[in-house]
């Protein structure tokens, strides 16, 4: 059961409708509402990133199946690793979700590279987490962070 809360954050993965969307609007309302500091923004993506990795492989081993839909801790982590060391305003917020699901759902190189050669919730994981970072630097780039 905890690997199965840590995988869907908190069951939003049984989300009917865009469940990887719905986690990211769930990551992008907890910084809002929290406003982490950098150093706990950096724990709390860390953690995540640990924890998925093991959740996502428990899930996709006992559903037989590669990072079904109801995984969204990669989202979680991913939108977490856009906004590192970023300052937490509604700009930032808004331009971390939007390129980091257009990153996330076209999946250009490298990232679809790195989904195709890892496996396992390794796989699950880090192809979102580079997508994260990547988003990471274009905010930079964008807004002169």
């Amino acid at each position: 059961m905890f690997y199965k809360i840590i995988a869907t954050v908190f069951f939003i993965g049984y989300s009917p409708l865009a469940p990887g969307t719905v986690a990211t609007v769930f990551g992008l309302l907890f910084l809002w509402l929290l406003k982490p500091s950098y150093s706990t923004l950096l724990a709390i993506f860390s953690l995540s990133l640990i924890l998925g990795v093991f959740a996502s492989e428990k899930i996709e081993r006992k559903q037989g199946e590669k990072d079904p839909s109801c995984i969204v801790i990669d989202e979680f982590a991913g939108y977490m690793a856009a906004m590192l060391f970023i300052p937490i305003n509604l700009k930032s917020l808004l331009l971390a979700f939007i390129v980091f699901r257009i990153l996330d759902i076209f999946k250009p190189s490298p990232i679809r590279q790195i989904e195709r050669k890892l496996r396992g919730g390794l796989s699950v994981m880090v192809d979102d987490v580079v997508a994260g970072l990547i988003t990471n630097l274009l905010i930079r780039i964008l807004l002169g962070v």
